[in-house]
């Protein structure tokens, strides 16, 4: 048994806290995993985990070990991938996970060319909005909009998408069509609201160098954008959300878009993984195709700076949901 495959498994164990886990993460049978950790205790002579029915934890010697075994174990990928990442294929199972929309909307529809390229990567993909833990939950990299506050995750910045605000035919015609900012705090908006903290977001302008938040009238919410945008279809209200997701719909007329000339502030739009293990040639592969997917499909614009002082109550910067 190879002593690098018994390194690997002992500290995906580690990381995760958990056998079965970390079999799931390797894409090997629990048995494995616990044979390969096994004979590596057995070979150092020490007992690296506590075990029960229900928990792992590690020893003091399993600590020790697992700090110098990261260490080389990254050392040894880095060498590899220097050699070998030009002419490797990537290959494998690669867990990622994406906001709903633009998984539906953008990546799920292009995913047909990704496989021509890279016919042999396996592929499960999370079409969610709520926060995951890459390392427990063994995905390898996610999409995310707004600011990164995880300093454990490497984030490229995939570029900046525009938002615009729009609203049925149906509703202009019974509401009437804001001519201001000001004259939408009495329009009925269809809100999103964040399902970490349960609150709405603002509709947000940007006015002599203010970032200017809008609540206006509230009749519906919903903590998923797809949902917000078939609202408005449905004359529930106006909606705010990216442009890729009104271009089909202003197209078909079934959207309108209002205040067109206001400007709103772009949301930045991350890949991230994690920033203590190399970086595999298949995500490698996967970061640069959805890097170029966003690039060539006209959904990113030039990065508008943020502005300041900030209008009171606005929050540091707007998250995507």
């Amino acid at each position: 048994m190879d002593r690098f495959d018994t390194m690997l498994a002992f500290t995906r164990v580690v990381e995760l806290s958990s056998f079965t886990k970390a079999a799931v993460s390797l894409n090997l049978p629990k048995a494995t995993v616990s044979s390969q950790v096994l004979t590596l205790e057995k070979r150092l002579r020490v007992k690296l985990l506590h075990r029960t029915t229900r928990h792992v934890s590690v020893t003091a010697d399993g600590a020790a070990y697992y700090e110098r075994a990261i260490r080389l174990l990254n050392e040894l990928d880095e060498t590899e991938a220097s050699i070998s990442n030009a002419t490797t294929t990537p290959k494998g199972r690669l867990r990622v996970d994406v906001p709903g929309s633009i998984g539906r909307r953008i990546l799920i529809p292009a995913l047909a060319a990704f496989f021509t390229r890279y016919p042999e990567i396996e592929l499960e993909v999370g079409c969610t909005d709520r926060p995951v833990d890459l390392l427990h939950e063994g995905i390898d990299c996610v999409i995310r909009g707004g600011q990164v506050l995880d300093e454990s995750l490497v984030a490229r910045r995939l570029g900046d998408m525009p938002l615009v605000t729009c609203a049925s035919p149906a509703y202009i015609e019974k509401h009437g069509m804001p001519a201001s900012i000001a004259e939408m705090e009495r329009h009925t908006l269809v809100h999103m609201f964040s399902s970490k903290t349960g609150k709405n977001f603002t509709f947000d302008f940007l006015m002599d160098g203010l970032n200017v938040p809008v609540l206006g009238r509230q009749q519906v919410a919903f903590n998923d954008l797809e949902a917000c945008v078939s609202a408005a279809v449905a004359g529930l209200g106006i909606v705010q959300m990216p442009l890729f997701m009104a271009t089909a719909e202003i197209a078909e007329g079934t959207l309108v878009r209002i205040l067109p000339e206001v400007d709103i502030e772009t949301v930045p739009l991350h890949i991230l993984y994690l920033q203590n293990r190399h970086l595999s040639t298949k995500v490698r592969a996967f970061v640069e195709w959805v890097a170029e997917l966003m690039a060539s499909g006209g959904y990113m614009v030039p990065r508008i700076p943020s502005v300041a002082p900030r209008a009171p109550g606005m929050r540091e910067e707007r998250d995507l949901p």
